[in-house]
């Protein structure tokens, strides 16, 4: 082998083990799900509703649309849970009612060159608060909501990975609403740690 054959077969190999190094780079994939196995929604003290808390599980879809825009769909139970409440049903401990909720969001992720990937993300969707006869919810009623927020996913590699969001929500009244949630706008905070899945590269 000459010298100028050495050279050039070095350089190849040198290219081609620097591809192959980008392209194991951990990062967000084209599309992801993120499975919500546990967090929690706090909504604060109204005016004349009480403050409470339940359990949240679901889980979200999302197309990177590029490496720094996505859209994102999210699905969600909040399970209740025995808690002390005040307010318009006084001052005792019970069961809050579970709710529905579902949002649809753009995703700002920040430049990052390994695992670690901040984002911001925002926008609008719905929540349905089930029927719970005990706190006067006699039917079930559905709620616009509007949400604001971010977090980090951290990717082990190109297949998984896990993910920390915050979310502040606001939950828009209506006139019709049962006295417990609903009859004044509502602000809340969710927090909840999920995996997330690559399915699209």
């Amino acid at each position: 082998m000459t010298y100028r054959s050495a050279v050039l077969a070095a350089a190849i190999l040198f290219t081609a083990a620097m591809a192959s190094a980008q392209d194991v780079v951990p990062g967000p994939g084209a599309a992801e799900v993120t499975l919500i196995p546990g967090g929690g929604i706090f909504f604060v003290d109204g005016d004349v509703e009480s403050s409470f808390g339940n359990y949240n599980v679901g889980g979200a879809f999302t197309y990177n649309i590029n490496r720094h825009v996505g859209i994102e769909g999210e699905f969600g139970g909040m399970l209740g849970i025995t808690q002390d409440l005040t307010g318009s049903v006084g001052t005792n401990s019970r069961e809050t009612p579970s709710t529905l909720g579902y949002m649809g969001n753009i995703v700002f992720s920040a430049p990052a060159g390994h695992g670690a990937v901040p984002f911001l993300t925002g926008g609008i969707g719905g929540l349905t608060m089930l029927k719970k006869a005990d706190l006067a919810v006699d039917v079930a009623a559905t709620f616009l909501t509007s949400n604001v927020g971010g977090g980090v996913r951290w990717y082990a590699n190109r297949a998984v990975g896990l993910r920390a969001d915050y979310r502040f929500l606001i939950v828009y009244a209506k006139d019709n609403a049962a006295a417990f949630f609903g009859a004044e706008h509502r602000h809340g905070h969710r927090l909840y740690a999920g995996l997330v899945l690559n399915v699209g590269r």
